[in-house]
């Protein structure tokens, strides 16, 4: 078994109704980092659909995926992927939407509750820890007394998806950065003022 490998997840809703959710901006960066490594997404047997390859030649290797079920219930898949690579969860990094982020901010944490996000709830009742990366994708708060819920399930808006690919590119970069080079250093490149 690969020593270097890390497993990717983009959170987010199956299907194309869902694929520009401001809630499927993990996936929307799984697209990005497949495509910086020319991979393909195919159907995997645990109820995802995954893609994998090396950040450069002799690096780290990454297993994309994205499960292919609500993200309320995506901690089945990710367990599954897990045991299926042998990997134990400090080689899991999590992508999802924050709320209590200003939009096109990012941030990488380790640890820690689930904040309320239904996905990271139910990855950390299926694989027993807190104890794995999060990549945390600002969305900003619901404008007036919209409802979460709403919000996160409805599409960027035109303003946002003009800096959205920023926000997509800068999250690929801190992913491959934790892969080659550790979290600490992701911290202190995504995290500076």
């Amino acid at each position: 078994m690969d020593e270097n490998l890390w497993l990717v997840v983009g959170l987010g809703n199956p299907g194309p109704d869902y694929a520009g959710n401001r809630h499927n901006v993990g996936h929307m960066v799984t697209a990005v980092l497949a495509d910086r490594l020319s991979a393909n997404f195919k159907t995997h047997k645990t109820n995802s659909t995954v893609a994998s390859g090396r950040s450069f030649p002799g690096g780290p290797g990454l297993v994309l995926a994205t499960p292919n079920t609500y993200m309320n219930v995506s901690g089945g898949p990710v367990a599954a992927l897990l045991r299926f690579y042998s990997l134990e969860p400090d080689r899991l990094i999590v992508v999802h939407d924050e709320l209590d982020l200003p939009f096109d901010t990012l941030k990488i944490k380790v640890g820690g509750g689930h904040g309320g996000h239904n996905g990271l709830r139910d990855i950390i009742a299926a694989i027993g820890t807190k104890d794995f990366v999060r990549i945390r994708l600002g969305l900003g708060r619901p404008p007036g007394r919209q409802a979460p819920a709403d919000f996160v399930l409805h599409d960027f808006s035109k303003v946002e998806r003009e800096t959205l690919p920023n926000l997509l590119e800068d999250a690929a970069d801190a992913i491959q950065l934790i892969a080659a080079e550790g979290v600490t250093v992701a911290q202190q490149k995504f995290h500076a003022p």
